[in-house]
């Protein structure tokens, strides 16, 4: 039986709030740290990946990043590359800091824009054992490009007003994550707003928006061109009929990565999560860390024989 635990890390003047999966069994486990991507929170279905990784014996830390669910941070809903990023790390640091951890066997699982994130921390982190990116952010320019035009006009006058408002000490002014085609949102396409609050439990508090200054950053973050200094294996799972994070652009990174492995998906960006477009993922996933981070062996080591 797997035991979750409630746990917190401190990620700048604020704490990370996370579940900790420990499956059962002595011995440092591998462990595998988990975020959400554009605005999302671990109950957004992360749970399902995370139980499936701890009965196969993999230790999982699943956190929320600052300003969003049940981490620290003000105001709410600020959405800062940043600081995500240095989120990324402090998770990292305790994961690798906790008495049940193996700290040489750290896994990086990103999804969307969390995709991008594991992309960027594990190309300055040598010590990363193996990297899973699925339905990921690659190219700040690709995604807004997807964009209608009308679209981009709206959400980069609230993002001016909320930059300008930010320095007046005044309180954001938001942009909804997800939105019907040509509202002012980040993300417009028809699949988008029902699949985005699909994967959000009825009995979680959810705001579906983020201060809309954020606009005015993605189009400089572009992690898909860190893959080629990404030294461990990474799996990229990528959806063919991704609205979000376009796969042309992705699978032009994804080439790029030394020890990079490419799984096509005949899927939407949010279809990943769910039903049977969610088990061959996470099938593809489980036999990834099956083949480069075994239960039963460290990085360089052979696996241990099993007792017939």
């Amino acid at each position: 039986m797997t035991d979750r635990l409630n746990v917190t890390f401190p990620s700048g003047p604020d704490e990370c709030h996370a579940w900790l999966y420990l499956p059962e069994g002595g011995g440092r486990r591998p462990v595998v740290v988990m975020a959400h991507g554009l605005g999302g929170v671990r109950e957004m279905r992360l749970d399902a990946y995370a139980e499936r990784f701890a009965a196969a014996g993999y230790a999982c830390l699943v956190f929320d990043y600052r300003h969003f669910g049940a981490s620290g941070g003000q105001p709410r809903q600020l959405l800062s590359i940043r600081r995500q990023l240095q989120d990324w790390r402090a998770a990292v640091a305790y994961a690798r800091s906790r008495p049940e951890t193996d700290p040489r066997r750290v896994v990086l699982w990103g999804t969307s824009f969390g995709g991008g994130h594991v992309l960027a921390t594990a190309a300055q982190d040598p010590a990363v054992a193996a990297v899973i990116a699925q339905g990921l952010f690659t190219d700040g320019v690709a995604s807004a490009l997807a964009m209608r035009p009308d679209t981009s006009v709206k959400v980069m006058a609230r993002a001016v007003r909320d930059m300008v408002g930010a320095r007046l000490g005044r309180p954001p002014v938001m942009v909804a994550t997800a939105g019907p085609p040509g509202s002012a949102a980040l993300m417009t396409a028809a699949d988008a707003e029902p699949g985005y609050l699909a994967l959000v439990p009825n009995d979680v508090p959810f705001s579906n928006q983020v201060a809309a200054r954020f606009a005015l950053d993605i189009l400089r973050y572009r992690p898909g061109r860190r893959t080629a200094k990404i030294a461990c294996p990474v799996l990229f799972c990528v959806c063919e009929h991704d609205s979000v994070a376009p796969a042309r652009p992705t699978l032009r990174h994804a080439r790029r990565a030394p020890r990079g492995e490419i799984r096509l998906y005949p899927d939407g960006h949010f279809d990943i999560y769910l039903g049977e477009p969610f088990e061959r993922v996470v099938t593809d996933q489980l036999a990834f860390l099956t083949r480069h981070v075994p239960i039963g062996s460290a990085p360089g080591e052979a696996p241990r024989p099993t007792t017939p």
